[in-house]
């Protein structure tokens, strides 16, 4: 946190004028290969292995370059995942078609005895938890083989096994839901293809990233938000050089697009859910859709907590009891049963649900406000269950779901209080538009405010309903939504900035739905394991307060330094000088390269210390926007700085070290 800095006891050499302080020689430079040449390499050893005769082909593919094939491998991961999200649904409808046999909707049940149904409904979902208890015990154990034969079956296994749980979980209705799954089909095309082409590390992320969009865009077929989408979870803090950033986004941008075509092919060109007809009245209702964005942050943060808690409960269930992990997708299922038998609407129907909700088909009459609070309570409660049983499936269909009822409910309540309000308050003038429209804005930010995507959130509901009226309320609610989810995540982690800190934000967005990380965390975590002291840097510039401004800035242009740090006589730390803030400097007409560093140094400034772990130190970068921390000892001496490329570099090395066989 930005705090004075403290004063330390004096040290008998004192610094001159300007001065480093430590200047770390580097043995040796490692030159890192051209972005592409591993995907080359791969293809002529895979040509030449093969014996192949084809000059035509041979001189294609060294003529092409790496960038033009990089397009490639995102259009075949965009094909890819587009036929897997097909299979997949076409695998869902199938399971659900066969054990759910005779019944036309889900709302079906609520017109039906309860003495005919309950077997149906108790036995469906508890079938399908054995069935994906007995898949996750399959995989625990190719998991667990040590044999290197075993090694590329994990990796295949892994994705297919995921993909037929997910299929099981959601064909017998629990309450998760497919878009979940589809993001991770198209994560593993894009990681797989990288991985046959031995793609770099950056590489094959851009592949996962276009296979996250593709797997949004064929599954909701929007092909703009799935997109913006894998900007905001897979992307997020990776684009930065702007022709790296601008491939990337071709990359996605295609694979999203031909995703969206294959698609409409096989499941058709209607979208995910019926949009039903709406209007927004007056900007005076604005205020309405606003209180709405409040209440959706906090069922979002409750939605989070519950699913933790639910995790928390099969875990101490497990220890407690010695119960066997494949027995608790059963009880999951059982759990959701029980639930269904008073509110049939938490059972996973694709997307008839919603339109229930929404009142967008004929059939479709949707529940008074106080039975929708009660299958908002309902639903909640059975996808946390769903989640912490280990049942495979995502959390934006039932997110979805969630806000429409949500919605519905709060705009059927506030028309009813404003029609019926005292006429002393004038309200009559105020018309309130119908609970479909708040339904659709009670979609996007529950779904903004749980996953934390907002602008893919905007961008979905734009996209599917094609309508410019939306936008204002929508973006006033989903912005307050994510707002509010996510100050309370990291007002949670504030408090916990040492080497034993819980966990960050991303990982319990991780938890909540794993498709927002599909890249590897292996050396994020470690970010929680290593000190700041592994990833200090300690070739830094050095300048006394009474330096002058002109000299500090050409040797910060010589030495190619972002910051000077300012150190008194005292050895402590009394600022650091950047270059913007000379920049800043100079557009005032005043004579500034005459001045002392004293006088324009920034003195309020944040630091690290040796002994914090590097996910905190990450933390405060990405919080306050900086570049670099001054990192200080435990007595305030200066030791060095750090910043994001120091961070990145020592999670690797660790990663590596770990890699190395055992000496």
């Amino acid at each position: 946190m930005a705090m004075a800095l403290p004063h330390c006891a004096m040290v008998g050499r004192s610094i001159s004028p300007l001065v480093k302080v430590r200047k770390v020689s580097i043995s040796r430079r490692v030159t890192a290969c051209a972005v592409g040449e591993g995907e080359r390499a791969a293809l002529r050893q895979d040509r030449d292995s093969s014996n192949r005769n084809g000059t035509v082909y041979a001189r294609a593919m060294d003529s092409m370059p790496p960038e033009g094939f990089a397009v490639l491998m995102s259009c075949g991961v965009g094909l890819l995942t587009g036929i897997g999200v097909v299979a997949f649904n076409y695998t869902v409808h199938e399971i659900h078609d066969i054990v759910w046999h005779g019944v036309p909707r889900v709302t079906w049940f609520r017109s039906q005895p309860l003495a005919e149904t309950w077997k149906q409904i108790m036995i469906v979902p508890v079938g399908g938890g054995f069935v994906v208890g007995l898949i996750n015990f399959l995989q625990s154990w190719i998991d667990r083989s040590d044999s290197k034969l075993w090694t590329k079956v994990q990796a295949l296994s892994r994705p297919l096994l995921k993909s037929v749980a997910a299929a099981v979980t959601l064909g017998t209705a629990n309450s998760l839901g497919p878009e979940g799954p589809s993001v991770e089909i198209g994560a593993s095309v894009g990681n797989g293809i990288g991985s046959a082409f031995r793609s770099s590390r950056e590489r094959t992320l851009a592949l996962k990233a276009a296979g996250s969009a593709a797997g949004i865009s064929s599954g909701f077929n929007a092909a703009v938000a799935g997109c913006f989408f894998a900007v905001e979870s897979v992307l997020k803090s990776s684009l930065a050089a702007d022709s790296a950033g601008s491939l990337t986004t071709a990359m996605v941008i295609l694979s999203s697009v031909l995703a969206t075509v294959v698609s409409q092919a096989g499941l058709g060109s209607d979208p995910a859910f019926k949009i039903p007809s709406y209007d927004f009245r007056s900007p005076a209702e604005l205020p309405l859709y606003l209180v709405l964005g409040v209440i959706c942050g906090g069922l979002s943060i409750s939605l989070t907590k519950c699913s933790a808690a639910a995790s928390s409960l099969f875990d101490n269930l497990q220890k407690s009891t010695g119960i066997p992990s494949a027995f608790l997708p059963p009880l999951g299922g059982l759990c959701v049963a029980v639930i269904a038998l008073a509110y049939p609407e938490v059972l996973y129907w694709g997307f008839e649900n919603v339109d229930a909700i929404l009142e967008s088909r004929p059939w479709a009459r949707g529940p008074p406000a106080d039975l929708l609070f009660q299958i908002v309570a309902a639903k909640v409660v059975a996808t946390s269950l769903c989640r912490g049983s280990r049942l495979v499936g995502g959390f934006y269909a039932p997110s979805l779901f969630i806000g429409a009822s949500l919605g519905s409910a709060y705009g059927k309540l506030a028309g009813y209080i404003i029609s019926h309000a005292n006429p002393m308050y004038h309200l009559d003038a105020l018309e309130v538009a119908a609970p479909q429209a708040y339904a659709l804005v009670g979609m996007a930010a529950v779904l903004a405010g749980v996953c934390q995507v907002p602008f893919t959130s905007i961008l979905l509901l734009f996209e599917l309903t094609r309508d410019y009226r939306i936008i204002l309320p929508l973006m006033a609610a989903v912005g307050l939504s994510s707002w509010i989810a996510s100050s309370y995540i990291s007002q949670e982690k504030s408090g916990s900035l040492d080497a034993t800190s819980s966990k960050d934000d991303k990982e319990e967005l991780c938890y909540v739905e794993e498709s927002l990380c599909v890249t590897d965390v292996s050396e994020t975590k470690l970010a929680k394991e290593l000190l700041v002291s592994a990833a200090v840097r300690e070739d830094y510039l050095a300048v006394t307060p009474d330096a002058n401004v002109e000299a500090t800035l050409f040797s910060m242009l010589r030495e190619k330094k972002w910051c000077a740090l300012v150190i008194g006589s005292n050895k402590c730390l009394e600022g650091i000088l950047t270059l913007g803030d000379i920049q800043e400097e100079l557009r005032k007409p005043s004579e500034v390269p005459q001045k002392k560093v004293s006088d324009i140094c920034r003195t309020n400034v944040v630091t690290a210390k040796l002994r914090m772990n590097l996910e905190s130190a990450q933390r405060l970068l990405a919080n306050r926007g900086l570049r670099q921390l001054p990192v200080l000892s435990e007595d305030g001496q200066v030791v060095g700085i750090i910043d994001q490329d120091a961070i990145k570099l020592a999670c690797r090395v660790e990663a590596t070290k770990k890699l190395l066989p055992m000496q």
